[in-house]
């Protein structure tokens, strides 16, 4: 990816597996952005290198876009409660 490509706007849809919340009326959620999960997973370098291959660190910024040129959503299935 160029440097170009990194500064434009990008789709991105991400899979957050299979996860069940209960959300009741007056509940709020928030959404964090990050380009890595440690401890999780492996730290992300973000210098493109294979994980494990280096030991260079490279500062990462992500931004979420919210205006009218930029739509952005969070979609959450709604699944209907059992009796």
């Amino acid at each position: 990816m160029t440097t170009q490509e990194r500064r434009g706007s990008n789709c991105i849809h991400i899979d957050c597996w299979n996860t069940s919340q209960v959300f009741k009326v007056g509940h709020r959620i928030g959404l964090e952005i990050s380009s890595s999960a440690f401890p999780k997973y492996d730290r992300n370098l973000n210098t493109g290198a294979p994980l494990g291959k280096t030991t260079e660190i490279a500062v990462s910024e992500q931004r979420i876009y919210h205006d009218e040129e930029h739509p952005s959503a969070v979609v959450l299935p709604i699944i209907p409660s059992v009796g």
